[in-house]
């Protein structure tokens, strides 16, 4: 099983050739494996994107002018998945099909929709019959599709029935599978590990950060909002997650953590997340 970093960690960390070189060092002497790439991250990005990821505190910076294939090459590390959208996909099938191959992966990975209803039960089987559309046309060119969760797949369609629901009934697995994120389904209120447990060998891929919290100043309430942790430092109960992630079978844990780092360093937070990963897998 291999371990592997989030691209979206590192764009304030990579932004020239030199400073991408010494944090791919850093990644790989941590003992992670790899990286999933993300395409609006190896390419030269719109200023929408940019302005998007800054808001949400994970700025791009300028990577997408660097040569990513030649850097995870030299650095040792390995593409473990490529990352894009629904739309690039339907839009470009071939041409994402070719640039996963190309940087060794073959495996690419849809997150989840902006700026979509996923309270409309017709939506979103709508949309899971795009995705099986999606995943076959890669399939032809020997790529597997995967698709990764955030909270809003949690709301109800209807009484008894959620968005993700549908994504697991509605979708083919022999075309469509899941990169599973325990901490965005803790965040929603959900059973994480249930939900782990009834995707079994299709979740092939776990997306991981811990829960909790980090005072970082005085506050007028005793109440902390809760953000993501360095692994073994928060909350969530991991060491269940991670067993039934061994059982399921998965290919690889990804951690991705989102900019309440320690020190507020990504490269220092994803090295103590390693201590907890290196010891489990």
């Amino acid at each position: 099983m291999k371990k592997a970093v989030q691209q979206i960690m590192l764009g304030t960390v990579t932004g020239n050739e030199t400073r991408a070189r010494e944090t791919l060092g850093r990644i790989k002497a941590a003992g992670y494996d790899g990286l999933e790439l993300n395409r609006f991250m190896i390419h030269p990005s719109s200023m929408m994107v940019r302005l998007m990821t800054r808001a949400a505190g994970m700025p791009t910076g300028k990577g997408g002018n660097l040569d990513w294939g030649r850097l995870m090459q030299d650095s040792g590390l390995s593409v473990i998945s490529l990352h894009t959208d629904l739309g690039s996909l339907e839009g470009e099938g071939d041409a994402v099909a070719k640039e996963a191959a190309e940087l060794g992966t073959d495996t690419v990975v849809i997150t989840g929709m902006y700026r979509f209803d996923y309270g409309s039960e017709p939506a979103v089987r709508v949309l899971a019959g795009r995705l099986n559309r999606a995943g076959e046309a890669l399939a032809r060119s020997g790529i597997s599709l995967l698709y990764h969760n955030h909270n809003v797949e949690l709301m109800s369609v209807r009484p008894g029935l959620r968005a993700y629901d549908i994504l697991l009934e509605d979708t083919d697995p022999s075309l469509v599978n899941f990169e599973f994120d325990s901490y965005w389904f803790t965040d929603g209120g959900a059973d994480a590990g249930a939900w782990m447990r009834r995707l079994g060998t299709r979740m092939r891929m776990w997306h991981v950060t811990d829960r909790g919290f980090r005072r970082s100043g005085p506050s007028m309430t005793p109440i902390l909002k809760a953000d993501s942790m360095e692994l073994g430092t928060g909350n969530m109960d991991l060491d269940t997650l991670s067993a039934i992630a061994v059982q399921n079978g998965i290919r690889a844990v990804v951690l991705e953590s989102h900019k309440n780092w320690i020190d507020s360093d990504p490269v220092r937070s994803l090295e103590v997340s390693s201590k907890w990963l290196n010891g489990r897998f």
